[in-house]
């Protein structure tokens, strides 16, 4: 059940922000309309209704699945769905308190003890998935032949199945269902805690979590950027053991349940997950690596003449240009600079994104304790999702703002497929968000005052599309590595270490020189740790959101109804069905040459300006 998805999986922080100053009053998320507190009787009440309800379904369908007929088929799925509902709300709720505020105690109890209550009521519930894939092809097909609204139900069906050559014994499964809550979620959070734990003091004794010290990784003066890096450095290297300790442990786990399900690789469940064929994510792999030096190494090489210097630092890839202003963005201007990107698009869009700011639905400040990085949650679809970000004022501040709101947007549009139909695989869940900044990138650009700033502002987009593109590729490398190499037994820090340094120089280029410390960066990535290869999501968004925009370009009259359409959907229809309408197919191998050859233009431009 999607009650178990926690926790949520956050962006990578990747040095976005800059440091504290006046950017006006920072939203804080009002969570009343999950529960008015954490002691509300209501949490208490709808606990009881899910263990009635899951004790109620078990007792009804419990080895008869194979005797319903249509309509009795679509009752069972109905009240699977409505238990799923009410844990989907006491679960976001306890995630995002505690998303809040890491380090308190009480958040973090009442996470794992509701997360062990849901845990154990739901246990009765496994069955459904076990027994729905036993059933026939032709007798389950029948079916929905004969039932429109069991048909609707057919997506939920396909994704259960693809995981019928991988299903373990009835017993086995309620086994991993059962100890879930201290296995994989209980090393998440021993993570989630140490990073937001973490304190840093780049600048003398004053202590900086986090975010606010990869910040530094933005400022104009280099010196700051230096010492911020050796200061993640060092404290990263203080702790790599207990990282060490964390992807050794969930690896292992991974792949002693790989291997009892018989997964071919340790990205097939992934694959499945995200209702995406391995060779399409091979073929997208295989672009951006040949990729590399046309983008990447060709743009840092600019970057560095840029600078002026010999050798680009790891500290100096975030880098502002010399001629960048170096000023806060305070919080208005940044919603209105994403509003009025939406409205022009479509005034639709920025409708269903004024909320987000008006009803308290971002938190968006940076604070003690609080998670790094950001992600848009869409709880459950009798609510309304919910933003959290670390403002920090930068521009990127405002493109992460923008991809976020891209997320809740599509969130609030798909809810009206129901809580198992409005779930989007990550892949595409990814497009709305990258289509958000494509917007607020157009928007900025079409209104710069200068060649300067254009400058400047195509340099920040080809930055954010290496780091989408380019760097989750390599991340999406550094796990293959990671998962295959520890199938031969532990692997020490130092082993994880030259898995990271083998992807950075091949994905960064030439133009890069990597201090000492530097091979400890991948410690504070959170993908690696809550969504093992989440991250080639993120390639896989962008180079659908460069074809799209393509399309849009060309003024297709109908594009914005079809591109609300394909939001509406959530995930009722494979990627090849939501890309049709626009005249594009992920499965072609020269679909992804495409979408990259839209960064190789931009830079491009930015070439052109040096003559």
């Amino acid at each position: 059940m999607r009650a178990q998805a926690l926790p949520f999986p956050v962006r990578d922080a990747n040095a976005e922000g800059a440091a504290p100053g006046a950017f006006g009053d920072l939203p804080e998320w009002d969570l009343t309309d999950l529960y008015a507190a954490p002691d509300a009787p209501e949490i208490a009440r709808d606990l009881a209704r899910v263990e009635a309800d899951c004790e109620a379904f078990a007792a009804r369908y419990d080895g008869k699945l194979d005797t319903l007929d249509a309509a009795g088929l679509l009752a069972c799925v109905r009240a699977y769905e409505d238990i799923d509902l009410v844990a989907g709300r006491l679960m976001s709720y306890a995630g995002l308190r505690y998303y809040q505020l890491t380090t308190d105690p009480e958040r973090a109890q009442l996470l794992q003890n509701l997360q062990e209550k849901v845990t154990e009521y739901t246990n009765s519930l496994v069955f459904f998935t076990l027994e729905l894939n036993r059933l026939p092809e032709a007798h389950l097909d029948a079916l929905i032949a004969g039932n429109a609204d069991l048909a609707r139900y057919k997506p939920v069906f396909d994704r259960m199945r693809a995981m019928r050559p991988y299903q373990l014994s009835d017993e086995l499964e309620k086994f991993l269902h059962d100890q879930s809550s201290v296995g994989a979620a209980a090393w998440n959070k021993l993570f989630d805690e140490t990073i937001a734990g973490l304190t840093f003091t780049p600048l003398g004794d004053d202590e900086m979590p986090l975010e606010a010290t990869l910040n530094l990784l933005t400022e104009q003066d280099r010196s700051k950027r230096a010492a911020a890096a050796h200061e993640l450095a060092r404290v990263f290297g203080d702790n790599v053991k207990l990282f060490s300790r964390v992807h050794n442990t969930l690896a292992k786990e991974k792949e002693i349940e790989d291997r009892w399900r018989k997964m071919p690789t340790p990205q097939t469940a992934r694959h499945i997950a995200n209702h995406v064929e391995p060779e399409v994510v091979e073929a997208l792999r295989n672009a951006v690596v040949a990729a590399y030096p046309r983008l990447s190494h060709r743009y840092y090489e600019l970057k560095r003449k840029w600078l002026g210097l010999d050798v680009l630092e790891v500290w100096d890839r975030n880098a502002p240009l010399p001629m960048e202003e170096t000023r806060v963005i305070g919080w208005n201007e940044a919603r209105q600079t994403v509003l009025d990107a939406y409205a022009s698009f479509d005034p639709e869009m920025a409708k269903i994104a004024e909320p987000f700011f008006a009803k308290g639905w971002i938190d968006a400040g940076v604070k003690p304790g609080k998670a790094p990085g950001a992600f848009a949650h869409p709880t459950v679809t009798d609510a309304h999702p919910y933003v959290m970000l670390n403002y920090l004022g930068k521009p990127r501040d405002v493109m992460t703002l923008a991809h976020e709101l891209g997320h809740g947007v599509h969130q609030v549009l798909a809810a009206g497929q129901g809580e198992l139909l409005s779930q989007t695989p990550l892949t595409l869940a990814e497009t709305a968000s990258v289509f958000g900044e494509m917007l607020t990138f157009r928007q900025l650009l079409a209104t710069a005052r200068d060649a300067a700033q254009k400058k400047v502002l195509l340099a920040g987009k080809v930055e954010d599309m290496i780091n989408t593109v380019v760097r989750q590729i390599a991340f999406y490398d550094f796990e293959c590595k990671l998962h295959a190499a520890r199938r031969s037994g532990e692997l020490t820090p130092d082993d994880i270490n030259a898995l990271w340094m083998s992807v950075q120089a091949e994905s960064l280029g030439p133009a890069f020189r990597f201090m000492d410390g530097y091979e400890t960066f991948w410690s504070y990535i959170p993908h690696f740790v809550h969504s093992p290869f989440y991250v080639y999501a993120y390639a896989f968004g962008d180079g659908l959101v460069n074809a799209l925009y393509a399309v849009y370009e060309e003024g297709d009259p109908a594009f914005q109804a079809k591109y609300f359409e394909m939001l509406r959907a959530g995930g009722s229809k494979h990627h090849t069905e939501l890309l049709a309408p626009f005249g594009l197919d992920a499965t072609d191998p020269t679909f992804w040459d495409k979408g990259l050859s839209m960064i190789s233009g931009l830079i491009d431009e930015l070439e052109a300006m040096e003559g």
